[in-house]
């Protein structure tokens, strides 16, 4: 019995779930169902000249065939709020699309709206990988907002921090152990809320709650009757 035989599926998968990963929609657009798109986190760059990533496709997936006839996909790198979006691709969904915000992008395919980055990449190669197919996309536009992304780590969703060790090193941009500014009441009060909200977005992600979810519940807890236009002006929806 070879080696590739004595391993037990069930433990090597635990052991790869120790290698945390980003998590993304893969999205296209083909003649023969129209939009398409499920949740992956199997996702990396390739190459920067020229700009190339890849990502997998178990070949037992219903999406294969469509992946494979667009010739083109979009990498939607979701952000730390969109665990729910996460989910949502990843169901048996017949119209993903329904209810969720997105727009064409340069090369036609569905780019989600608010995500942490998108990747528009044309099928550059198709690779055998054992029960998985690769495909290797040659990108051809690409956009980052800057916001945290969402991570998966021990079969679990989890979002970045910096690490302890990053900070005794601070930048010129950084203020000093004391000052003025950081004796300035506004300032303290500013990172005191980015810090507490860091927290308490830990606690919504690992109830699938969304932020524009938990500000709706508890906007609709403090009034008896609300009108829609004013609900959506005090959760900023």
């Amino acid at each position: 019995m070879n080696a590739h035989n004595e391993i037990d599926p069930k433990k090597f998968r635990n052991a790869l779930g120790n290698f945390a990963t980003g998590v993304t929609v893969i999205t296209t657009d083909c003649k023969e169902v129209g939009k398409v798109g499920m949740t992956a986190n199997s996702f990396n760059s390739v190459s920067l000249d020229p700009p190339m990533v890849l990502w997998s496709i178990a070949k037992t997936s219903r999406a294969l065939d469509f992946f494979q006839s667009a010739g083109k996909f979009c990498v939607n790198v979701l952000a730390a709020d969109q665990v729910s979006m996460s989910n949502h691709f990843a169901s048996k969904n017949t119209d993903k699309f329904a209810d969720v915000a997105w727009h064409a992008g340069e090369s036609g395919v569905p780019v989600l709206d608010d995500v942490a980055a998108a990747f528009e990449c044309e099928t550059a190669f198709v690779y055998e990988g054992g029960d998985h197919l690769i495909f290797v996309g040659n990108v051809v536009e690409f956009a980052d907002t800057g916001r945290k992304a969402l991570l998966y780590h021990g079969g679990r969703y989890a979002v970045s921090n910096p690490h302890p060790a990053n900070t005794p090193d601070q930048t010129a941009d950084e203020p000093r152990s004391s000052g003025f500014v950081n004796d300035y009441l506004d300032y303290l009060l500013a990172k005191a809320t980015d810090n507490f909200e860091r927290g308490f977005q830990l606690h919504l992600d690992r109830r699938n709650v969304g932020k524009y979810e938990w500000r709706t519940l508890v906007t609709l807890n403090d009034y008896d009757g609300i009108s829609l236009d004013k609900l959506a002006d005090i959760v900023l929806l």
